[in-house]
């Protein structure tokens, strides 16, 4: 948030004065999945991406057999950084993978990357 004070003049007199509170929201310049945090972990983790335009955004969470666990996100996500958190209490010690897909509107994927985690109870 920044908040702006501001105070219109003319030739010595005070033609308009006040405050106005903005909401600034930053766009990051490309898409981006950070690395788990903590990494290993018992039993939660958080994941950071960031997209630069508003997508399509399929994220989870699959086994070493590729069978998908969770998914994290699904669907239409504004532009900007988010975060995620990812629960394993339920789920055996041991490697998993995170992907993250983003599609345009036309469903052609723009960003595909896949990042290894390590759950250890």
């Amino acid at each position: 948030l920044i908040y702006f004070q501001y105070k219109i003049t003319s030739k010595g007199n005070i033609l308009s004065s006040g405050s106005i509170l903005l909401e600034y929201t930053p766009i990051p310049a490309d898409f981006d999945l950070a690395q788990a945090y903590p990494n290993p972990f018992n039993p939660r983790t958080n994941i950071r991406y960031s997209i630069p335009v508003d997508a399509e955004l399929v994220m989870s969470i699959y086994d070493l057999q590729g069978r998908i666990v969770s998914h994290l996100e699904k669907g239409i996500k504004n532009a900007g950084y988010h975060e995620v958190a990812w629960d394993g209490s339920q789920n055996a010690s041991g490697l998993y993978f995170i992907r993250m897909s983003v599609y345009d509107a036309g469903h052609s994927l723009q960003f595909n990357k896949i990042q290894k985690i390590m759950l250890v109870k």
